[in-house]
Formats: structure tokens, C-alpha cells, sequence
């Protein structure tokens, strides 16, 4: 069984219970949206922030693995093994 840490910016962070960081655990290697599926079951809240109606990516939520952007590799069907560092950054705008 590995055990994966996807981290939270603060912006996300009230979404969890001020959590800094969720964690899930598989059986061997999983993608990121399972990855997603599984550390966001219990928010769906924060699942809502981070994906549209159709499960894609919201335009302004970028996801990295091991320090790089998801969009450029596999998108959702990244793999991610146990101990990559999982982040997910909400871009915030305003003025």
C-alpha cells in the first residue's frame, strides 16, 4: 500500500478544515485523477473548485507533479507514484 500527500495552497485550505495538505493510499501507482477522486471525496466543496461538470481541470487550477504542470504531460492521466510531490496551485486575481 503507498501513500500519497496532494498539497493545498491556503486559498484551498478553509475548503478542508484548514488542512495544508490531504492524503490517500493505493495500491501501487494511480493518476492524478484518481488521485483527486480519492482525497476529494469528502469535499465536495473543493472538488467543485477544482474540476467542471465534465471532470476537466478548471482553467485556473494548475496541478504539478514532482514540478511539473500536469497540462503538459498526461493531464489528468498523469501517473503519479508514491512520494512524488503532488501540489495544486488556484491562480487568484483580482485589483
Amino acid at each position: 500500500m503507498a501513500d500519497f500527500t496532494v498539497l493545498l495552497p491556503g486559498v484551498l485550505q478553509p475548503l478542508v478544515g484548514g488542512q495544508s495538505y490531504l492524503t490517500a493510499s493505493a495500491d501501487g501507482a494511480v493518476t492524478v485523477g484518481q488521485l483527486l477522486d480519492s482525497v476529494t471525496g469528502d469535499y465536495p466543496v473543493l472538488a467543485r473548485r477544482l474540476r467542471d461538470e465534465t471532470g476537466a481541470l478548471r482553467r485556473f487550477v494548475n496541478i504539478y507533479v514532482n514540478g511539473e504542470e500536469v497540462r503538459r504531460l498526461n493531464g489528468l492521466d498523469t501517473e503519479v507514484a508514491a512520494g512524488q510531490e503532488v501540489l495544486i496551485v488556484q491562480s487568484v486575481a483580482g485589483g
